[in-house]
């Protein structure tokens, strides 16, 4: 594997469950270096290093996408971190990608990149195609496989992962959103690249059961911790603008009442 021969160093943050050996560094073709968190039933550390790279897995006998994303985060070293899950395929050159990308702007303490799923009906927004700035109004279209930071900025801005939300989690996803929106809370500067780093298989979901009572009781929840002043608007909003995805489910009545009980159910100091 060809490594990356560049003054910044990146180092690639996977979250992931049951590993069992090295084969998923081929799997996601990761060729630089990397920390693994991998959630099972036993606590042990083992590493793989070659000329070009260098991969750490930290095995926990624990769950939550949160504690796993705040467990690699704490244990990285590298000048930039690019979040992965395990059903993510980087492309060949993906390390000079991200390299260039903040070299090329050093006000960027974050960049968004492109990383399209194979699922269709999890595609969220369409990808970048130019350079733009991420601000309140557009940074709930991202989710975590797309973010690479400068380590330093988020360890200096005291940022890390929701333990509440995601998979293996009290409530459904978000988790997220959430770190983007504490990063913004912070001012750190966040911007978007046109480079498609990888893809995504998303072929399965840890939370996602169906529009149930709990998804929209969670989303609730969600939008109270997201902004206490507007989460009733935020929730509105949500269950118009969903409603085609959810109508075989759950009527937009039912979807309100239970985004507000889970909103009622949380007490949040004023934002």
């Amino acid at each position: 594997m060809k490594g990356l021969d560049t003054k910044m160093k990146l180092q690639v943050l996977v979250s992931t469950m049951h590993q069992n050996d090295f084969s998923i560094i081929d799997k996601m073709n990761l060729k630089s270096n990397t920390i693994i968190i991998n959630q099972c039933s036993r606590n042990e550390y083992s590493e793989y290093e070659d000329e070009n790279m260098q991969v750490k897995m930290y095995s926990f006998n624990e769950r939550g996408i949160g504690l796993s994303r705040n467990n690699a985060l704490m244990r990285s070293n590298a000048d930039i971190c690019l979040l992965a899950d395990d059903d993510v395929i980087y492309n060949d050159g993906y390390g000079t990608l991200i390299i260039e990308a903040f070299e090329n702007n050093p006000n960027a303490d974050i960049i968004m990149f492109n990383v399209p799923s194979l699922n269709m009906n999890r595609v969220g927004s369409l990808n970048n195609k130019k350079e733009h700035r991420v601000n309140y109004t557009n940074f709930m279209r991202y989710g975590a496989v797309r973010i690479a930071f400068r380590r330093e900025s988020v360890i200096k801005a005291n940022v890390y992962f929701s333990l509440l939300f995601g998979g293996g989690a009290k409530y459904s996803s978000g988790e997220d959103t959430l770190f983007i929106n504490d990063c913004l809370k912070k001012g750190l500067k966040i911007y978007t690249s046109a480079s498609q780093i990888g893809i995504v298989k998303q072929e399965s979901s840890t939370w996602f059961n169906g529009y149930n009572k709990k998804y929209f009781f969670d989303k609730g929840v969600f939008f109270k911790l997201l902004s206490n002043k507007w989460s009733i608007f935020l929730i509105i909003q949500f269950a118009i603008r969903k409603y085609s995805l959810y109508k075989n489910d759950t009527g937009l009545k039912e979807a309100i009442k239970y985004m507000l009980d889970g909103r009622r159910s949380i007490i949040t100091k004023a934002d």
